[in-house]
């Protein structure tokens, strides 16, 4: 008896679904591999360069008709020289600008998880001992040696200097573990 049997090898996935992911995982990683610098230079610069070609035209719209030829050649000369002359201008510039706005939202993100950090000990008692004693740990030792009168907690968290989150759970944690 012959048995007959038909192997049909069948992609598992759709080609144009493989091609998809390919495109998406390629965007994705130009985009993680290029910064806001480079963006933005590039903005600034054509900025540049078409003030400087609007003032070139002025000049260029005022000459004979005869002398069209020239006033392009010239036109397109100022355009490219303005490239040249300030491409390494504009990239600084937008260097300083991307990494003052980083450095803008580093500062704004610190401020909110403090914020969230001491409303958090202000609702929970928990809390709250942990970080009086990460303020407590942050004072100098002369400080402790001569003991005041007994404050109110939330009178002595404003009087002393307020660690960021970072440092209070730092000093927390390598007071407990280590």
């Amino acid at each position: 008896m012959t048995s007959y049997f038909v192997s049909v090898d069948q992609p598992l996935q759709h080609p144009g679904v493989e091609r998809a992911e390919k495109v998406i995982a390629y965007v994705g990683e130009a985009r993680r591999k290029t910064s806001g610098t480079r963006a933005l230079a590039a903005a600034l610069l054509a900025a540049l360069v078409a003030a400087l070609v609007a003032v070139a035209d002025t000049f260029v719209s005022n000459w004979a008709d005869g002398s069209l030829l020239a006033g392009w050649m010239v036109l397109w000369a100022v355009g490219f020289l303005a490239l040249a002359l300030f491409a390494s201008a504009a990239g600084s510039a937008a260097a300083r600008v991307v990494g003052g706005w980083r450095a803008l939202e580093r500062r704004a993100a610190a401020a909110r998880a403090d914020a969230q950090f001491l409303a958090a000990a202000r609702r929970d008692p928990r809390v709250m001992n942990d970080l009086q004693a990460a303020i407590t740990r942050a004072q100098p030792a002369d400080d402790l040696a001569a003991p005041a009168a007994p404050a109110q907690p939330a009178a002595r968290i404003e009087a002393a200097p307020m660690p960021t989150l970072y440092e209070a759970m730092q000093r927390l944690n390598s007071g407990r573990y280590y």
